[in-house]
């Protein structure tokens, strides 16, 4: 399959400004417990950054609900696939908005990163419903899958080796904030053997 032919069926994959290499957003309207917590105060997801900003914009909303509806698609492994493997990436972040929609979503994203052996794949998450079957012995070795917690100063969830907190105190571990907003040469979120990354509340 062409890199053209693949972008037609999954969409243009973003190159977030902050970290390295690329990524794919889904919309925040349609994250399956997100949405829940974007009404809760206190929770990670409320006042959420992937619901203003240019986020809100149409053609930025079009291109997201495309990406979304491509996941169906009998090709969309393959073509993400050669889109990431296009990049010559070493690192790709699933979903700078949006989240996995259900099993059949997550287990396409394996076979995704199966194709893309030479790329490390993070995907943070707060569907642990669809994390809830999956034993993390069958997660690609090249993707690391954090479970994020669901309130700001909650600690990490227990049922997931890998995870994500937020923090509202002195006692976060990602550099970002005291590196222009940058990932810079932390690679924390991809490391396996970080088993929690505690980000600073926004």
């Amino acid at each position: 399959m062409k890199t053209s032919e693949a972008k037609q069926i999954t969409g243009s994959l973003s190159k977030p400004s902050k970290m390295p290499g690329f990524a794919i957003g889904l919309p925040a309207k349609e994250c399956k417990t997100g949405k829940k917590l974007q009404q809760v105060k206190g929770s990670t997801c409320y006042d959420c950054y992937a619901l203003k900003g240019c986020y809100v914009f149409k053609v930025v909303q079009d291109a997201q609900y495309k990406r979304l509806e491509a996941i169906k698609h009998p090709q969309w492994v393959n073509a993400m696939a050669v889109q990431i493997n296009s990049k010559k990436t070493k690192y790709f972040r699933w979903h700078d908005s949006g989240d996995i929609q259900d099993v059949e979503h997550l287990l396409k994203i394996f076979e995704v990163c199966k194709l893309s052996p030479d790329v490390k794949h993070w995907m943070p998450t707060r569907e642990a419903q669809f994390l809830k079957d999956i034993d993390p012995e069958t997660v690609p070795k090249n993707l690391i899958i954090r479970m994020s917690s669901h309130m700001v100063d909650q600690g990490p969830v227990k049922f997931w080796p890998w995870t994500s907190t937020v923090t509202s105190g002195q006692d976060a571990t990602c550099p970002a904030p005291t590196q222009g907003g940058q990932c810079k040469d932390c690679r924390a979120c991809w490391d396996r053997s970080t088993a929690n990354v505690c980000y600073g509340k926004h």
